[in-house]
């Protein structure tokens, strides 16, 4: 672990712009619906803001969350790989959000950018950053996938060599539902325990992150919003929107973290998409559009050399 001490009222500040910055960036593409503000406070020490779009002709549901929480146990969720860190008071912050559009033809985003610190007396801070984005389409485009992997590089590049493969291979692996051998859409970028190279460099990486994350997404909304769509496409979607909702319940760390340290439900389940149907061993036809996003999108490429 890297002792240097962390600026944590910086990493505070610049959370909070982020969520400013990206609410103000998708506002305008929505005509019909505007942003609810909901600011709460944790009975176990913290808060949070949460911004929450619902019902919009072309954000079905968007929720961008704040939080910064305190606690004086890392839950089980934060220390079954550091059982050194049990005991230890902490502070967790962050940026989460999810875009779920109406237009099956928009994909799902979903990014986010946190940063955790665990102190004792008489002991150096522990802390870490963690992050990324990652794409969720329905009905794939080979234009968008490249576009959103070809910004996720250059958030990276400033970097170094290698950066960008090794969170694009994390990303491919963590949103992967292992019950259901399929991945949940085309990956993008995924990283966790940083904390190497020092704070400050830790730190120019998560604003990188943060930063690219309305590059990559808003280009792809602006282009697909207006896709002529009818019953069938909303079927689809609600159909593999159902995998977003198991993967969120049953895989996902920051889901996990928050119901175990004592969050807040109401922010912690804003991520899970507004109408969605299971349908009992469903298969694609054959050569539909349905069946290419599976044979084509949801397996691993390298989406930025094929550019």
């Amino acid at each position: 672990m890297n002792s240097d001490h962390p600026d944590i009222e910086a990493v505070n500040n610049y959370l909070l712009e982020l969520q400013e910055r990206i609410c103000d960036a998708l506002q305008p593409e929505e005509p019909d619906a505007g942003f609810r503000e909901d600011v709460w406070q944790r009975p176990l020490g913290g808060g949070g803001k949460t911004r929450v779009l619902e019902g919009g002709s072309v954000f079905e549901k968007a929720g961008i969350n704040f939080s910064r929480v305190y606690g004086d146990d890392l839950p089980a969720s934060a220390t079954a790989q550091r059982p050194e860190l049990r005991g230890r008071r902490y502070q967790a912050m962050g940026v989460s959000l999810v875009i779920h559009p109406r237009n099956p033809y928009v994909p799902t985003s979903h990014a986010n950018v946190r940063f955790f610190v665990a102190e004792k007396p008489a002991a150096d801070p522990v802390w870490w950053f963690g992050g990324g984005f990652d794409l969720t389409p329905y009905y794939g485009f080979e234009e968008d996938a490249r576009h959103w992997h070809a910004v996720a590089r250059e958030a990276c590049v400033p970097f170094g060599d290698g950066v960008y493969q090794k969170y694009k291979q994390w990303c491919d692996e963590y949103f992967f539902l292992r019950h259901r051998a399929e991945p949940r859409g085309i990956g993008g970028l995924f990283f966790d325990d940083l904390n190497e190279g020092g704070f400050d460099r830790c730190f120019r990486f998560l604003r990188s992150v943060g930063d690219h994350y309305v590059p990559a997404y808003l280009p792809i909304v602006q282009r697909r919003k207006e896709t002529d769509y009818g019953e069938r496409e909303i079927q689809f979607q609600r159909y593999r929107r159902g995998r977003y909702v198991e993967f969120n319940l049953v895989y996902d760390r920051g889901t996990l973290f928050g119901l175990q340290s004592g969050g807040r439900t109401e922010s912690i389940l804003m991520s899970l998409p507004p109408a969605v149907i299971w349908r009992y061993d469903w298969q694609p036809a054959p050569g539909s559009p349905e069946e290419r996003l599976y044979q084509i999108f949801l397996t691993p490429r390298d989406w930025c050399s094929e550019s």
